[in-house]
């Protein structure tokens, strides 16, 4: 039998690839692997009921799965939002380049406000856009600057308790209220700034920065994870790695 392989079947597999891989790196580290384990588990136990005659288990089975496609919406309902937001944005295949000096002004500003122990949480809008986020704070509009993002973070003053979103290397509002994760494992030592930092990540393709006004620890979060304890070059090399880089 010849087997005649052709351009659109080649297009078909690569774009089905394609799709995967993304799929994959979606859920990465996220509590959607587990899920996925769980209904890989259940088509496993399916097959072994009809196979060893357990009608009644296989009856219930059978049922779940011809809903399969509506479990999976409602379970993972924010993880598509956000791939068909990511899609939409363009994010997916976009690339940015971030200056020198942005990375230098925030880097230094973090820095200098985990030694003086601000709590601080700075937001880089990347291809999804934070105009819900943006609307509720307070109007900025100005160029980055260590001064500046210190100033606003300063104990007591006004705008010091929510986010400054950071949009196209500009500050673009400052006393932004951001969604919290909802994640019930999170440890008892992070804070709201930490919860809000990771909401934001699971809900948009958005990096968000944490100074623990506790602890003066900087950290990162991204697609629902944080990293903590960063020094400077850890913190500017991530940095410099998320925002260019499509993960």
């Amino acid at each position: 039998m010849d087997l005649q392989i052709g351009i659109r079947d080649l297009i078909d597999i690569g774009l089905v690839t394609f799709a995967f891989y993304r799929v994959i790196l979606l859920v990465k580290g996220t509590r959607a692997v587990s899920v996925i384990y769980g209904l890989l588990l259940i088509i496993v136990i399916y097959y072994l009921s009809e196979e060893f005659g357990l009608f009644t288990l296989n009856w219930l089975l059978a049922n779940f799965l011809g809903s399969l496609f509506l479990v999976i919406i409602i379970f993972f309902q924010a993880d598509i939002r956000k791939a068909l937001s990511e899609l939409g944005a363009g994010s997916l295949w976009r690339r940015k380049k971030i200056s020198d000096k942005l990375l230098d002004e925030v880097v230094l500003a973090v820095l200098n406000m985990a030694k003086s122990r601000i709590g601080a949480l700075i937001v880089f809008e990347r291809g999804i856009p934070l105009g819900e986020m943006i609307a509720r704070g307070v109007e900025i509009k100005a160029g980055v600057s260590r001064e500046l993002l210190v100033t606003i973070f300063y104990p007591n003053t006004p705008l010091h308790d929510g986010a400054v979103i950071i949009r196209e290397g500009r500050i673009e509002a400052a006393g932004c209220i951001l969604p919290l994760s909802s994640g019930v494992d999170l440890s008892a030592k992070l804070g709201t700034r930490h919860r809000a930092a990771l909401g934001i990540s699971e809900e948009t393709d958005a990096v968000a920065l944490v100074v623990s006004e506790e602890r003066g620890v900087i950290s990162l979060a991204q697609a629902g994870k944080l990293i903590e304890n960063l020094d400077e070059a850890g913190l500017r090399e991530l940095l410099r790695r998320v925002l260019e880089h499509h993960e």
